[in-house]
């Protein structure tokens, strides 16, 4: 009996998590084709085979929705991945490889996310303007590990140049308008970011 309701429990948990993935899912091919403004609660429900109390129920509407898919992207990045390279790295040009790396698997696999982030502006500026913040964080804290006299110049300055090189927009130019293999780019960013930054 007590098996039994276990499995029951499991099952139940496995249904809620696969309802939350379908309406992610239904959320990011509407929000694409659409555009933020054109997307509506009901029709990602409808999308998602799901009713619109389930969706406010689960994402709290949507802004909620966006937030669970610029999450999505950042998990599909792998920052814990980026954070075993950065550890791993032997020198600083290393540990710019690693954000780099890191910047090409996020465009590549959830540039179209962060496009419509961008592009909605409104409620979702915030959550743009926040991944940007997060991402100059992350560069703060490893150009600041690095012996003085590594950087050509101060800590802030090699923040912006970096966040000046490696964006989506860069990323799409040379991807989808020069026809750049996406490890063609990284391996440039790479290139640029060693000679740009390291004195």
């Amino acid at each position: 009996m007590n098996t039994k309701r276990r499995y029951e429990s499991m099952r139940r948990a496995n249904q809620a998590q696969q309802t939350r993935a379908d309406i992610a899912q239904a959320a990011h091919r509407l929000f694409v084709a659409r555009g933020w403004a054109a997307t509506t609660v009901r029709a990602v429900a409808e999308e998602a085979g799901v009713s619109v109390p389930t969706v406010y129920a689960t994402y709290g509407g949507k802004t909620g929705l966006a937030q669970a898919l610029v999450d999505a992207a950042a998990l599909t990045a792998d920052r814990a991945r980026q954070l075993e390279e950065l550890e791993s790295a032997p020198d600083p040009a290393g540990q710019l490889a690693a954000m780099a790396a890191f910047d090409r698997r996020l465009f590549e696999r959830a540039g179209d996310v962060i496009a419509l982030v961008r592009a909605a502006g409104g409620d979702l500026a915030d959550l743009y303007a926040n991944g940007r913040r997060d991402a100059d964080e992350v560069r703060r804290q490893v150009f600041e590990s690095w012996p003085a006299g590594t950087l050509r110049t101060d800590v802030p300055t090699a923040i912006d140049v970096y966040a000046a090189l490696c964006t989506i927009d860069v990323y799409t130019t040379l991807t989808a308008e020069r026809g750049w293999p996406p490890d063609r780019v990284e391996q440039w960013w790479q290139g640029v970011l060693a000679r740009e930054l390291l004195a």
